[in-house]
């Protein structure tokens, strides 16, 4: 089984063909094709290949399916006897990717 591990948006992420992954949210229209190009390290059934820091000429490519937002994080800060409470709502927006094909040169 290949696999790869990528940099997107400053986290890294282990794929192989046909996962989809949900990242930080990315710029490209539903529907498009992206080319991940900070492969880290690529496994093929036999051979390890790791990059310093990246893999000259390794390239992922993956579909954007789409864009969507994550559920509410509920803040909320107390300090008792005070009458102090503040609650906060957030709702990160991501992406989702179909990965196709690990590309080495």
């Amino acid at each position: 089984m290949s696999y790869a591990v990528v940099d997107i948006g400053g986290k890294q992420y282990r794929i192989s063909t046909g996962d989809v992954i949900r990242v930080e949210k990315m710029k490209e229209d539903p529907g498009t094709d992206v080319a991940l190009d900070k492969v880290l390290l690529v496994s093929t059934g036999e051979e390890v290949k790791m990059g310093h820091p990246f893999i000259d000429g390794a390239t992922v490519e993956a579909k954007v399916l789409e864009h969507g937002k994550e559920e509410k994080v509920l803040v909320f800060k107390f300090k008792r006897k005070k009458n102090y409470r503040r609650l906060r709502g957030h709702r990160q927006p991501f992406t989702d990717l179909q990965i196709g094909e690990i590309r080495i040169k």
